[in-house]
């Protein structure tokens, strides 16, 4: 299936897993258009992807500003005049020394405005392009740490990570993820959350698989078929468990 002549807007891909996400997606064929806060960083990655031959641009995006958002939405429709994938990256964890008890809740306000909300005012304002798209897709960027059967007590796999905020906020992504797809069925668009597992980024400290192994899953999900899946949570082996 071609993907010619389609476009994708990718938030926070001005590097790791996002930009890789957005240089995929543009190998593909698609014209890819990356969200950024900042315009040099926006441009510098747009312009590393033409470099390569690809089709990149930018637009300047803050998820936590509703009429950041709102505008990012009225220049897709001036300049492109459809969107066909949305991927919403961009995501922030500021708890990483503390514990529950502990937890900060300024710091989690502001990780739920990005990470929740902002996801939400993405979504809620680009939904109209996205309803005119043959095929609409919708990739929420989640993690395993988000799913209560992996980090849930004593013998999950993931019950080692006690990061409240931003743990709990990729556990409301996947909720989000759910709900938007039960409103969106029966619809062309699809929607569904990436588990791209520890990668090597600034968000992780470095640690982990490389950004193009964790971007696999997202454009699997960003690519998918008409009789591909919705309203689920998956990593690069398949399904995970809420």
């Amino acid at each position: 299936m071609t993907e010619a002549g389609r476009v994708a807007l990718v938030t926070g891909a001005t590097r790791g897993i996002g930009f890789e996400i957005a240089r995929g997606l543009a190998e593909h064929g698609m014209r890819v258009v990356i969200g950024a806060r900042d315009p040099a960083s926006g441009q510098k990655a747009a312009k590393a992807l033409c470099d390569r031959g690809l089709d990149a641009h930018y637009v300047i995006i803050d998820v936590t500003d509703r009429a950041s958002v709102q505008a990012a939405a009225a220049v897709l429709v001036d300049r492109f005049k459809r969107l066909d994938v949305l991927v919403n990256n961009a995501g922030i964890s500021l708890d990483k020394h503390s514990l529950p008890s502990t937890a900060d809740l300024d710091e989690m306000r502001r990780v739920y405005e990005t990470n929740v909300f902002g996801v939400v005012a993405v979504i809620q304002s680009m939904l109209p392009l996205l309803r005119q798209s043959d095929r609409g897709r919708i990739v929420n960027m989640s993690t395993g740490l988000g799913s209560l059967a992996l980090t849930r007590g004593p013998d999950g796999p993931m019950a080692f990570s006690r990061l409240l905020a931003y743990n709990s906020s990729k556990t409301a992504l996947n909720a989000v993820t759910v709900q938007f797809a039960n409103e969106l069925a029966g619809t062309p668009i699809k929607i569904n959350a990436a588990n791209p597992g520890l990668c090597a980024t600034e968000l992780s400290g470095g640690k982990g698989q490389s950004p193009v192994a964790g971007a696999k899953v997202a454009l699997s999900l960003a690519l998918l078929d008409a009789d591909g899946p919705t309203g689920g949570l998956f990593g690069e082996g398949g399904p995970v468990p809420w």
